[in-house]
């Protein structure tokens, strides 16, 4: 009976870390632009029961992105420095294991969109495919960040369509602001792992960029709070949205001091700090509705 205790918790503890649970910064950066779309969506009065439908949804759906990525990695990721202690990479999860836990997870996040339109119904399948097909896009697009920013910007449109069914201006503003801000973080993320990603073959934009990389994140900042200025322009959202906007700006300084002598450490550092930058905004855009 302990034997099977311990092997239990051996193959939960794999799971977990598996579907990234141990590091929430990918579900938080998924959730704040779903939250962005949530409550403008709503003018500020969104449905609970539908918020907590897209922030379960959300977790599902990070998770089940994650083990797809390991899945697809998984002849990759034991030659990258910072993913060889990954559970497929190391054997703790077989292959075919991971292919039913994504399947489970997407289907529990299928069962939460049932509620609600057939409008975003339609969406959700996109948004499976896009989450399905990301990893493998490393292989053959030259900056697969962009492909991400539209995967996590799936749930402003689908927040748009379960509260409005239908897609504005601000929806789209919204969904390029966050390809803009996916591409700034995501090549920071990418700039931790540049050397081993030329040496096995893998696209990222900070090897497209070049030696241009700290130029082109901060041009991706600056793209993607101008874009979300014009959506609550649009609007007409009240001081606290553009002061948390100016915050957002502030930190995207601190994070060019951060990354602009490209140490490992320091670029990993400021890819985490942007949970703070996608909150400001969302703060800020909250107190609008409230604060005149």
């Amino acid at each position: 009976m302990k034997l099977f205790s311990e092997k239990l918790v051996y193959k939960i503890n794999a799971y977990e870390r598996l579907m990234r649970l141990d590091k929430p910064i990918g579900i938080l950066l998924l959730l704040w632009p779903t939250l962005w779309g949530l409550w403008l969506a709503a003018k500020g009065q969104p449905d609970m029961l539908v918020v907590w439908i897209f922030i379960l949804g959300t977790l599902l759906m990070r998770s089940a992105g994650c083990v797809m990525n390991d899945w697809a990695d998984k002849d990759f990721d034991g030659h990258v420095e910072r993913t060889q202690h990954r559970p497929l990479a190391t054997h703790e999860v077989h292959p075919r294991e991971a292919l039913w836990l994504a399947a489970g997870l997407s289907l529990g996040a299928f069962g939460l969109v049932s509620f609600l339109n057939k409008f975003t119904i339609g969406l959700s399948f996109v948004a499976l495919f896009l989450a399905i097909s990301y990893p493998f896009t490393k292989r053959f697009i030259a900056i697969p960040q962009a492909y991400l920013g539209i995967a996590f910007g799936m749930g402003i449109l689908m927040a748009y369509s379960a509260l409005s069914n239908a897609l504005d201006q601000t929806a789209w503003l919204l969904l390029a602001a966050n390809i803009f801000w996916a591409v700034a973080y995501d090549t920071e993320y990418a700039m931790v792992d540049k050397v081993d990603d030329l040496k096995i073959g893998i696209h990222s934009s900070a090897i497209l960029f070049g030696r241009f990389e700290v130029v082109a994140i901060m041009l991706c900042y600056g793209f993607s709070i101008i874009l979300l200025a014009m959506a609550g322009w649009l609007n007409g959202l009240n001081w606290p949205f553009y002061l948390g906007l100016l915050a957002a700006s502030a930190l995207a300084i601190y994070h060019y001091k951060l990354i602009k002598n490209r140490q490992p450490s320091q670029c990993f550092k400021a890819f985490l700090h942007n949970n703070y930058f996608g909150g400001v905004i969302f703060l800020g855009l909250l107190l609008s509705f409230y604060v005149k």
